[in-house]
């Protein structure tokens, strides 16, 4: 019996050592700190997201980041998660069981001041949190002025944050935060991110001699592409950025005879509890003080007098809305409500935008508002280009193309998916030139070594561009909100969003804050953003281009 009894505590020992190490694994995550400090933290708050739990230096032999730059990315990409795994959605932070409060609600407000939002978050038995990690949106808005500003949240790491928030128009203001993600649906995301690039793949198309075949494809060599080996794998490296793209071998063809490209499925495994966390608390407005705050006028008017140039440091808040106008505190931004304002901005410019279906918007928004800009028929995929529009009057032409694989679309011819450092290090450049690029949305579901990779291979190519020809314009647009799953959350976006502005960081280049523009209007919610904002962010956009 006491032998029994001996193996029976053993085994309970084996357990809990098993356990713990279960949660030591899941417990981990990156992310999220912005330049400007949007989210505040100590370095003992955080741990990293598994995959690179022991902060080896993941891209392995990757000469264009060193470990250093690998560390100091990770650094400032943290995020705070619970410190166990969540067995029950009760758990969970619960938006309905939340609250805030404006501090000092009674004192005197003006246009140029501050106000400053406690918000308090609780689980779904209306427990405080002791724990941060919690994925906030604040914003100040005013519906009858159709007026809204984004608002810097800080995270305490106790169960408490605060949102401070800028009054920058007068009359009634009112506050709204909404909880995007739990730390419990971060944890989740953070996992699924690192340990499961397969959750989306690809469908590559051979054709040769009448014969076809599709097969899958990705971006890794992982486990679930590669299989049992016997398939695997055709490898592709682009010859100018050494990018590499793989599938599955085909039975019959040659690897060259790879023809066409489509998106192919999403198959991301969850547990019962984990879709829930993700579903229940997502997106929702939390309950607070919905008093309106009155602002009095001020002398001074609110705007930037700084000429819209590279280089300028993105604030928080980067702008407000104003019947629906956003006037930018970044720079001196305009207005170009005409057809006849937009030519004559374009005017001979060579314009090359690079992307994905959010920046496709603002080519869209030029062709259909200036009707001398003619679209070419190219007869290229309606989804990833690439599109061609030129107006002989004013001298202009614009192009946009997909931004090169991983990208999710129709059945595309595979020439014609270009990488953005291929085609920036093709270009001669110059005083009429002017590169648009974003990068994001389709890389949600990769682990963060494999975009930050592709980023600084494109930062390569803009350095030897600006080197070459330091007249050019180039500009980024950022993430913008939308995402709201685990193929494309806003917090994967913002976590991307955030590398892409430290990788840039020092370069002389424009930076377009969308994210603010998109998170604060009242329009739906929509990763494909409404027309009037739209129109804001292709205004701030030609501030840059024509900054007379």
């Amino acid at each position: 019996m006491g032998r029994l009894l001996q193996l029976l505590i053993l085994a309970l020992i084996l357990l809990i050592c098993i356990y713990v190490l279960f949660v030591c694994q899941f417990n981990q995550c990156l992310l999220n700190v912005s330049p400007s400090n949007h989210f505040k933290y100590n370095h003992t708050s955080f741990t990293s997201c598994s995959g690179i739990t022991n902060r080896t230096f993941t891209p392995t032999n990757d000469s264009l980041i060193s470990k250093e730059q690998w560390e100091s990315l990770l650094t400032e990409l943290q995020w705070s998660l619970p410190p166990v795994v969540p067995l029950s959605t009760d758990e969970a932070t619960n938006p309905t069981k939340c609250s805030f409060s404006v501090v000092n609600p009674n004192s005197i407000h003006t246009v140029g001041g501050f106000i400053d939002v406690s918000l308090i978050a609780r689980d779904t038995k209306n427990r405080i949190k002791t724990y941060g990690g919690d994925f906030f949106q604040a914003k100040l808005f005013n519906s009858e002025l159709k007026a809204s500003t984004y608002g810097a949240v800080t995270d305490h790491f106790n169960g408490t944050y605060t949102a401070r928030l800028a009054l920058l128009w007068p009359g009634p203001a009112k506050v709204s935060i909404r909880l995007v993600h739990s730390s419990e649906a971060v944890q989740v995301l953070c996992r699924q991110r690192e340990q499961d690039p397969d959750k989306v793949f690809f469908h590559g198309y051979f054709e040769e001699g009448g014969k076809q075949e599709t097969v899958m494809c990705n971006a890794q060599r992982s486990p679930g592409l590669v299989g049992n080996e016997s398939q695997c794998c055709c490898e592709y490296r682009e010859p100018v950025t050494g990018e590499t793209w793989f599938c599955r071998r085909p039975s019959s063809l040659h690897c060259h005879a790879l023809t066409y490209h489509s998106m192919g499925g999403y198959q991301a495994v969850l547990s019962k509890v984990e879709m829930t966390l993700l579903k229940s608390s997502t997106n929702i407005i939390v309950p607070g003080d919905d008093s309106a705050i009155d602002v009095q006028q001020q002398d001074t008017e609110i705007r930037s007098q700084t000429k819209c140039r590279p280089g300028l440091h993105t604030s928080v808040p980067a702008g407000f809305y104003l019947q629906d106008h956003w006037t930018s505190l970044v720079c001196d931004s305009k207005s170009f409500p005409s057809a006849k304002l937009i030519s004559g901005c374009l005017k001979d410019k060579q314009i090359l935008m690079m992307g994905d279906s959010t920046l496709r918007q603002w080519f869209d928004y030029l062709e259909e508002t200036v009707p001398t800009l003619k679209r070419l028929n190219l007869h290229t995929s309606s989804k990833s280009g690439p599109f061609e529009a030129v107006d002989t009057q004013s001298n202009t032409r614009i192009i946009w193309r997909a931004h090169g694989i991983p990208i999710r679309t129709s059945k595309t011819p595979w020439a014609d998916l270009h990488y953005i450092a291929s085609e920036v290090e093709g270009m001669a450049g110059g005083a009429h030139s002017v590169v648009v690029f974003t990068i994001w949305a389709h890389f949600t579901t990769y682990p963060l070594a494999m975009y930050a990779h592709r980023l600084v291979v494109i930062r390569r190519a803009v350095v030897s561009l600006l080197r070459r020809s330091p007249t050019t314009l180039v500009v980024i647009k950022s993430a913008n909100t939308g995402y709201k799953d685990v193929y494309g959350s806003d917090w994967l976006s913002w976590q991307l969003d955030m590398a892409l502005r430290e990788i840039f960081r020092d370069l002389p280049v424009v930076l377009i804050d969308v994210w603010q523009m998109t998170s604060c209007h009242y329009s739906p919610d929509n990763i494909h953003p409404s027309s009037v904002v739209i129109q804001n962010e292709v205004d701030l956009f030609l501030s840059f281009v024509c900054p007379q």
